[in-house]
């Protein structure tokens, strides 16, 4: 069964920084794109990131521009996100998504919790 798994969530310091993982497994990777969500309590779940199949084309929210870099490891079938300078805004449980070439079908991971507070 097609697995995603987050990893690297946890409590940082405002102006700290985390890397987020997401390994896949049972999928054929480089066919897939991929791209992290995340869902404040009482928020809407909203788009962080997204990386085409093979990282030619990246994505970002207004809001993380220029603070976060998604990248992906098709070798390792795996999708990172490198959060830096981080504000409490950014505290959220932060989903890997995968959405398959072609046909459009998608996969959610189970959310990693990122907490940014002093």
């Amino acid at each position: 069964q097609v697995r995603l798994v987050e990893s690297g969530g946890g409590l940082v310091q405002p102006g700290g920084s985390l890397r987020l993982s997401c390994a896949a497994s049972r999928l054929t990777f480089s066919s897939y794109g991929m791209s992290w969500y995340r869902q404040a309590p009482g928020k809407e779940r909203e788009l962080v990131a997204a990386i085409t199949t093979g990282g030619e084309i990246t994505n970002y929210a207004d809001s993380v521009k220029g603070r976060f870099t998604i990248s992906r490891d098709n070798a390792r079938n795996t999708v990172y996100l490198q959060m830096n300078s981080l504000k409490p805004e950014d505290t959220a449980l932060y989903y890997c998504k995968a959405v398959a070439l072609g046909d459009g079908y998608t996969y959610w991971g189970q959310g990693t919790q990122v907490t940014v507070s002093s």
